[in-house]
């Protein structure tokens, strides 16, 4: 199991498991929320209680200690446990739940080992909006932009090297320099079809 210290994805990851599993139950009661039941007779019913705990990799445990009635009653009417117990007890694990991602969460490593998420993506969610969604267009617009910047590329370069011929021609004394600048940005010197010209005015 992973340290406290070094938080990652899998600690994280169970950790809001948790918290779900807890929000679900909590819903459940909550939908057959009853608080004049009264507790069982022990003389009619016999209730058996399951704690169920479920560790974390922190090294820490996040109990969910959810009652489960066992009921075996000799008269025609059970008395349930009251909803209002129940709740408050898995109100108090949700509190705990919570705080153990929080911690791991606020801790200083959280931001290098714990990956990120975009808020858009979040909005995404929340908006019941399928994540692949935001994928596919951000995969579509970084294309795009992709496309337009080769674009500006390819016609800085072309513009480049017609300025550089123009120059070399109407400047000889600075044909060097514009080599030099030619060569520093990424293009050929001398420029295609420029070399015969080259020759011929070194010769004469």
């Amino acid at each position: 199991m992973a340290p406290l210290d070094h938080p990652d994805h899998n600690t994280v990851e169970r950790q809001l498991k948790d918290v779900i599993q807890i929000l679900y139950e909590i819903m459940i009661q909550v939908t057959n929320y009853d608080a004049h039941l009264a507790p069982p007779s022990s003389s009619t019913t016999t209730t058996t209680n399951t704690t169920t705990t479920i560790g974390t990799p922190n090294g820490n445990s996040t109990p969910l200690r959810t009652p489960i009635p066992t009921s075996s009653s000799s008269s025609s009417h059970t008395n349930a446990p009251p909803t209002r117990e129940v709740l408050a007890s898995q109100l108090g694990q949700l509190s705990s739940a919570l705080q153990s991602v929080s911690r791991v969460a606020a801790h200083p490593s959280a931001a290098a080992l714990l990956p990120g998420l975009p808020f858009e993506l979040i909005q995404y969610v929340e908006g019941g909006r399928n994540p692949d969604i935001y994928t596919r267009e951000f995969v579509e617009l970084v294309r795009r932009q992709n496309q337009l910047m080769r674009g500006k590329m390819r016609a800085f370069a072309g513009f480049r090297d017609v300025l550089a011929g123009e120059m070399a021609e109407a400047l000889p004394e600075l044909r060097e320099d514009v080599g030099r600048v030619v060569r520093g940005t990424g293009g050929e010197w001398p420029l295609a079809g420029e070399g015969a010209g080259a020759g011929a005015g070194a010769a004469q």
